[in-house]
């Protein structure tokens, strides 16, 4: 008599659990983190039609990492169950909370009934009116619901890129600062070595808290390019500092740009005195608004 094939609950849950995890840190890391004026959402994704981030409501959003199937149908329906709420009810009872729980019950059936479960991890953010007011809500491929502050990283090296946002996060930083943050932890990979993300090979999406109804946005290419040159810009109305040829270099009574052309006139040499050890004077020009300094002199 042949003996019945038999594994223990908790040999077949840990199996089932390594086997997502496994397919899961494949995946490229997602980003998410709060800012002042919204949630911002970004990972390393060069293809234009497969999207990792995605609108679901007026102001709810969805990541994920994983396979692309797999959560692509989650999306979809999230979407569905989101209309479908909205229509039989009111715009407003489409909360971030309500399609957390319906992916949770989705994730967590899978992941005990199945014999394969879900190779994804998602997010589904909600901004508010205030900062306060913002739903961040993490989900794993068994069903776990975390209810996350400030930011979340996934996919990949997730606890790696993890500790790098918290050294630099802060609740008030601006879009720039946080995408300039976002990109850098994705870059850092491991942490022995890092990387520049060109704006090409990125997918940015923010809530932005005061755009009416519909908070998602999608930042192309070339807003995203400026956002993260941002900080390497030098104040407005200062020209930098390699533009400027030295000050030994500037012609006597050569043009600058911007400084005028001041008149200058050779200086008056005593007799007893050799000219070339005499210093040299500026006679400002006697038309008004015109300066006596010759450029790139020291003041």
């Amino acid at each position: 008599m042949n003996m019945p094939f038999y594994v223990s609950p908790e040999q077949l849950m840990k199996d089932r659990a390594d086997f997502a995890r496994k397919g899961i840190a494949r995946g490229r890391s997602v980003v998410v983190l709060a800012y002042e004026g919204g949630i911002a959402f970004a990972t390393e994704n060069p293809s234009r039609a497969l999207h990792k981030i995605s609108e679901i409501y007026d102001r709810i959003a969805f990541a994920a990492v994983g396979k692309y199937n797999e959560f692509e149908n989650l999306r979809v329906a999230g979407v569905r169950y989101a209309d479908m709420r909205g229509y039989s009810y009111d715009r407003s009872d489409v909360t971030a909370r309500g399609l957390a729980n319906a992916y949770a019950q989705t994730l967590g059936t899978v992941f005990i009934t199945e014999s394969k479960p879900l190779e994804v991890e998602i997010v589904v953010a909600e901004v508010g009116a205030e900062a306060a007011d913002d739903q961040i809500y993490r989900l794993t491929y068994d069903g776990t619901v975390a209810d996350e502050h400030g930011f979340v990283v996934m996919g990949g090296q997730a606890e790696q890129l993890g500790r790098r946002v918290k050294e630099g996060w802060r609740a008030d930083l601006s879009l720039g600062e946080a995408l300039r943050l976002a990109v850098a932890a994705l870059g850092s990979g491991d942490g022995s070595s890092s990387r520049t993300i060109e704006a090409a090979q990125l997918e940015v999406a923010v809530l932005e808290r005061d755009r009416p109804r519909r908070a998602f946005r999608r930042l192309n290419r070339q807003v995203l390019a400026d956002l993260l040159a941002e900080g390497a810009q030098t104040p407005s109305g200062e020209a930098p500092a390699d533009d400027l040829p030295p000050a030994g270099d500037v012609a006597v009574g050569a043009a600058t740009p911007g400084l005028g052309t001041p008149d200058t006139v050779p200086p008056e040499t005593p007799a007893d005195k050799p000219a070339e050890d005499s210093p040299t004077e500026e006679k400002p020009d006697e038309g008004p608004g015109t300066s006596g300094t010759a450029p790139g002199a020291d003041h």
